[in-house]
Parts: C-alpha cells; sequence; structure tokens
C-alpha cells in the first residue's frame, strides 16, 4: 500500500475529469492519499469532483509518503518541491498545463501511468538543485530555499539594463551588461535559459548553465560551468533593487547585498516512466520528430 501526497496550486473545470480518474485509480490500487491543505480548499469549489476525506490533508511532507503526484503544469511541479525540504519522496506530475517538460504525464495517458506508478514500473532520475546566501538576509526566501531549474538575477522598475559583476569560485569572469543573468541546472536549461538561447544539457550532466538576458555586449554567449564551482554576483542598478527568483519564487533585493549561488547537497528524486523520458520527452515538446526526414 502506497501513502501519496497530492498537490496542486490552481485548478480548472476541464480538470475535474482528470482527477476523478486519478483518484479512482489510486483507490483502486488501495493507496492512501493526502491532499496539501490549500489544494483541498480548491476542490471544494467543483461540485463535480469526487468526495474526498477532509482528514487527509497535509501542510508538510514527511518521510512516511512514498510518492508525490501534481496536478498542473511546470509551475506547479516547481512550487511542489519547496515541500520536499532535503526529504527523499519522488515527485511526478500530471500536465494540465501547456509545455510540461517536467510534469511528464500527459492526460491521454494517466490510467496507465497511475498503473505504472502502483506497480513501481518507473525509474528515478536525480536532479540537481541550487541553492543561494548573501553578504545580508534576504526578505522573502524561505531558510533552504532551493531551486530546480534557475536561479535569475533581473532589472527592476527600469528599462535601463543592470550591470552584473560575475565571479567563478572568486575568480573574475566578466560584467554583464544586460536585462539579467540566469544561473542554471541540466534541469532548467529547457526553461527560461532555453529561451534565452541557452543550450539543452543532459539532466545527468555536471554542469551549470550560465546564460545573460538580453546582453548589450554582443559577444557574450551563454557558458557552461562545472557545477562544483560557486558563482559570486554583485548587481550594479539604476533603482539600487533588483529582482532574485528562484523558479517562482520572486523577491526585490537591494544592490548592496552580494550573492553567492552554489549546487546543494540536495537532490530531487523525478519519477520517470517508460516513454516519458528526458530524450522522448524533448522530441515530442521540441518538435524534433515533426522533420520528414526522421
Amino acid at each position: 500500500m502506497m501513502k501519496i501526497a497530492l498537490f496542486g496550486s490552481r485548478f480548472n473545470a476541464e480538470d475535474v475529469s482528470v482527477f476523478n480518474v486519478l483518484l479512482d485509480k489510486l483507490q483502486a490500487g488501495q493507496s492512501q492519499v493526502y491532499f496539501e491543505s490549500r489544494f483541498f480548499e480548491i476542490l471544494q469549489e467543483f461540485p463535480d469532483i469526487k468526495s474526498v476525506n477532509p482528514s487527509q490533508t497535509w501542510t508538510q511532507l514527511d518521510s512516511s509518503f512514498d510518492l508525490l503526484i501534481t496536478i498542473g503544469g511546470d509551475g506547479t511541479l516547481l512550487r511542489a518541491i519547496k515541500y520536499l525540504n532535503g526529504l527523499e519522496v519522488p515527485v511526478v506530475g500530471i500536465n494540465t498545463g501547456r509545455l510540461g517538460f517536467l510534469a511528464t504525464i500527459p492526460k491521454k495517458f494517466l490510467e496507465q501511468s497511475i498503473d505504472d506508478l502502483l506497480a513501481k514500473r518507473y525509474f528515478i532520475s536525480e536532479r540537481c538543485v541550487l541553492e543561494i546566501s548573501s553578504n545580508h538576509p534576504i526578505s522573502g526566501l524561505m531558510d533552504n530555499e532551493i531551486a530546480l531549474n534557475e536561479i535569475t538575477v533581473s532589472r527592476k522598475d527600469t528599462t535601463a539594463m543592470v550591470k552584473i559583476e560575475t565571479l567563478l569560485n572568486g575568480e573574475y569572469l566578466t560584467s554583464y551588461w544586460a536585462d539579467g543573468l540566469i544561473v542554471s541546472t541540466p534541469t532548467g536549461s529547457t526553461g527560461y535559459s532555453l529561451s534565452c538561447g541557452g543550450p539543452i544539457v543532459m539532466p545527468q550532466s555536471n554542469n551549470l548553465v550560465l546564460t545573460p538576458i538580453a546582453p548589450h555586449n554582443l559577444n557574450v554567449r551563454p557558458l557552461v560551468i562545472p557545477d562544483h564551482l560557486e558563482v559570486t554576483l554583485t548587481v550594479s542598478s539604476r533603482t539600487e533593487q533588483f529582482l532574485v527568483s528562484l523558479d517562482s519564487t520572486v523577491v526585490s533585493v537591494g544592490t548592496d547585498i552580494v550573492l553567492k549561488i552554489k549546487k546543494s547537497a540536495q537532490y530531487i528524486k523525478m519519477v520517470e516512466l517508460k516513454n516519458e523520458g528526458f530524450l522522448p520527452t524533448l522530441r515530442k515538446k521540441l518538435l524534433w520528430g515533426e522533420d520528414k526526414r526522421n
């Protein structure tokens, strides 16, 4: 019998049928199903939803859970990992959003995918995450806050570019004149970094990617670095403030702050089902198979 945590950050009427199928399959498999408390409240707004037990809710995860399932898009999964806090609970996403690079279970294959999950016919892909520290406390960031995709610094309240002085293990690299800079994990290389011209990096690679956002120094290109390096960033801006984002968390920071970004000792255990691993997902989401020569 599996103990399963469900998480969702938003819910639409068209998601009701997906949720009902999911709940039926989990209950038929004798699983114990627990709902994140705010997600449970959202579900109460939909009269056609399957009845759920209000006593089976959670606000924090613990090691007794066997699996964390998210319902939504990639953003929902990124919000869900904040609850792991170092736990080795595997996570998998049902994609009711748009692209679905992280939430890889499509709605049309939901029933078979849940059968595979309950039978433990899957692989675990360990994904590295980033952590951040600074010379002064940063309001709005939780202790041990991590980023699975990327940590980004960017301009705030100005159309002017910012200057981002960048050091690698204390050695000066360059000063980016740009709208911002993305420090991406291999997992995040298919996200914001990719849309800004960064390379796609295999999840198992021991690398990070530095991708400038709209750089004014035109000869600057994205840079792949070993993931044991610590990245130090000092930002100069006309407004004396800039934005720092860790995946879906965004905070304002003063230009007196010096940031240090490095790979965390934590890992996220991502579930990979057959035919829903990184390479099949890459082909489907980027339409590589649309080339008639393939």
